[in-house]
């Protein structure tokens, strides 16, 4: 239905890295939430009251809130579309993140309500009344349910939508928390076991722990986290496709929300180059990391010495010297300063975050291998924390 939709309401709906078309999705699918949460909540509501049934009914005000997070989803988008200002330079696309951490806010809120409303059930037991209304009902939320975790799942990932992941765990969990009510409705009509407010307790876990992996999906852009790799490998790719650039390091990227990413590194070029050649080809780099990942880029020109022999030979031996101590450690911006008596070995080395090693015994560690490589080699080791993984 979403598919057949967007085919009718959204223009160009296929081009979902446009910003505009994710907004729309975004807003297409929230309104469609809306209208079947409120829908399967009045038909729950009435088959729980018909039942006295505590889990039922409890399941009702599950879509409710429902149909409030759908409500928060449609605004989210609506206001991450607005264009950058003077006092949000970088636009509003962080807000598509905040209506997710609101949304999955409200699922905990509702998972602690119906804990405690299943947790009077167990203490005070009552009969549930079971009628094939009652069944039939259960059986299309759960259908319903299902689709909306489908469509929410598969429009999140097309467009990168943390919101609608979270809507879509949500789904999930509601589609098993309604097959607990009915098979709770079943067995005390067949097996006359007075189970409703078990499982009451279990739908609240369920929307409980959807809450929770919500919370933190939407928490870690919000906080700052490093982007993928297969992002990360797609920028390697495209300033190393550059023949100028002879490496890259001190990879930062920020991202402001989706569609709103920007990136800085170091490129390394020839020192012996002609400045104004090299300028050129990196601003060429920029222009084309924006029109291919729709990011804007700054590039510092980091000069390496390439056309000296003993130079990149030494390089390459420190090089794969550090890589012994910790393969994921890697070196930049090296040099050598020789002397009457020693040579000065200068470099940067990256040092990731999750290495076993503190900063300070890596550096004495690379120290004491350049200079057990040759004991004329003093390094001068800089420490650097990697931004990517």
């Amino acid at each position: 239905m979403i598919g057949f939709l967007a085919s009718r309401f959204i223009k160009d709906y296929q081009n979902t890295s446009d910003a505009a078309v994710r907004r729309a999705y975004g807003v297409l699918c929230g309104a469609v939430g809306i209208v079947i949460n409120l829908l399967l909540f009045a038909l729950k509501l009435f088959a729980g009251t018909l039942a006295g049934s505590v889990a039922v009914t409890a399941d009702a005000f599950n879509n409710l809130s429902d149909a409030g997070a759908s409500i928060v989803t449609l605004l989210g988008f609506r206001l991450a579309g607005q264009k950058p200002d003077p006092e949000h330079p970088f636009g509003h696309g962080r807000l598509e993140y905040i209506s997710g951490l609101i949304v999955s806010i409200v699922i905990l809120l509702m998972g602690f309500e119906l804990l405690r409303d299943a947790v009077g059930a167990i203490l005070h037991p009552e009969s549930v009344e079971c009628s094939a209304l009652t069944v039939a009902i259960l059986l299309v939320s759960i259908c319903a349910k299902f689709y909306m975790y489908c469509y929410n799942r598969g429009v999140g990932k097309k467009i990168s939508a943390a919101a609608m992941q979270a809507t879509a765990a949500d789904s999930l969990s509601d589609c098993a928390a309604t097959a607990a009510v009915l098979l709770a409705t079943l067995a005390g009509y067949f097996l006359h076991w007075q189970i409703d407010g078990w499982c009451g307790l279990v739908v609240s876990l369920l929307i409980l722990w959807a809450g929770f992996q919500a919370a933190k999906d939407t928490l870690s852009p919000l906080l700052g986290q490093p982007p993928t790799e297969e992002f990360v490998q797609e920028i390697r790719d495209i300033v190393m496709a550059n023949k100028a650039v002879c490496g890259i390091h001190d990879l930062v990227v920020h991202d402001y929300g989706p569609g709103r990413v920007m990136i800085s590194l170091h490129a390394e070029v020839p020192a012996h180059g002609d400045i104004l050649t090299l300028h050129d080809e990196i601003d060429n780099v920029e222009k084309q990391l924006h029109d291919k990942l729709g990011c804007e880029a700054v590039i510092h020109m980091d000069p390496v010495v390439t056309n000296d022999e003993a130079v990149n030979a030494a390089h390459q031996r420190i090089a794969a010297l550090v890589r012994g101590i910790d393969e994921n450690i890697s070196i930049h911006d090296f040099r050598m300063v020789t002397g009457p008596t020693h040579t000065n070995v200068i470099f940067d080395a990256v040092v990731p975050y999750g290495c076993k090693m503190s900063d300070r015994e890596a550096e004495e560690k690379i120290k004491k291998a350049v200079h057990e490589l040759d004991p004329s080699y003093f390094a001068v080791v800089q420490i650097d924390k990697s931004y990517v993984r």
